[in-house]
């Protein structure tokens, strides 16, 4: 395998000889005690996580408290639920 080749040259064989060097990536949506993350979608995943209405879901998050949580990229609203249930715990 050449360097400088791009990657979306390889064949089948070579991407998979690629990866056994490289060894196990670990993925995103595992955490380190190897549980998958939960995640809620939207405002009405934050009610349904939260068991409250829309309107206090768009409450909770235009208060700022979840932040850490929310990953929002336009219009698209992804929660990570365990840790938004964390800091929504904690006191300020």
């Amino acid at each position: 395998m050449n360097d400088s080749m791009p990657l979306w040259q390889l064949t089948v064989g070579e991407f998979r000889q690629l990866l056994k060097e490289w060894g196990n990536l670990s993925s995103p949506n595992v955490t380190p005690v190897g549980r998958e993350k939960k995640y809620v979608y939207g405002i009405p995943g934050i009610a349904e996580l939260f068991q409250c209405s829309v309107a206090t879901a768009n409450k909770i998050k235009a208060s700022g408290r979840i932040d850490n949580a929310i990953i929002q990229i336009g219009r698209k609203i992804m929660v990570d639920a365990d840790l938004a249930l964390e800091l929504a715990g904690k006191k300020k």
